[in-house]
């Protein structure tokens, strides 16, 4: 596993990542707001085919758009990011599909629960994303067109883009072959 953009504060612990986001931190291309980031932070590893990507996920979202979740990317231009993203005083689960831009979809979460599990299946171009709330009845959020490259990066992610960071605890991220 490798960063991109190493936050400023991390640390491993058993089979747990636990991360301080940093500061004014985002993954975005254009679509609305006009800018590009690419200053979030992600922790992955490469991964040739189909594969499912899952992790245990909390958070301490406080700021508008604290997010944390799972990451596919290819480059700065074509990458896939899914999982909690706070706003409007709520948790929200969010997909971004980024094509060289950005399209942002969410959703907010059921009753706010302290822990979410995430999954990401990639098969062949295509991305699904599922949730739980109880880690073993998943529910699909999206499905999306994302790159025919045979390799890509895959791993857990973070950002505070209007915050001045937060804490979010990873646990148990696997990634099996299809």
């Amino acid at each position: 596993m490798k960063w991109y953009n190493e936050p400023p504060v991390w640390e491993t612990q058993d089979n747990r990542l636990l991360v301080k986001s940093g500061p004014k931190t985002d993954f975005w291309r254009k679509t609305h707001y006009g800018f590009i980031r690419d200053n979030g932070h992600f922790y992955s590893q490469d991964v040739t085919g189909d594969f499912v990507a899952g992790v245990k996920l909390s958070g301490n979202y406080n700021a508008l758009y604290d997010q944390a979740g799972l990451m596919v990317r290819l480059d700065d231009r074509v990458w896939l990011k899914f999982g909690i993203e706070y706003v409007g005083g709520v948790q929200n689960l969010s997909v971004v599909v980024t094509r060289d831009f950005s399209d942002w979809s969410v959703v907010p979460v059921p009753h706010t629960p302290p822990t979410v599990w995430l999954r990401l299946i990639r098969r062949a171009e295509t991305v699904e994303t599922h949730y739980s709330i109880d880690g073993s009845a998943y529910t699909m959020v999206r499905l999306a067109y994302l790159s025919t490259e045979e390799t890509l990066s895959v791993g857990m992610m973070c950002a505070a883009p209007e915050g001045d960071g937060f804490d979010a605890t990873f646990e148990d991220f696997t990634v099996h072959m299809l």
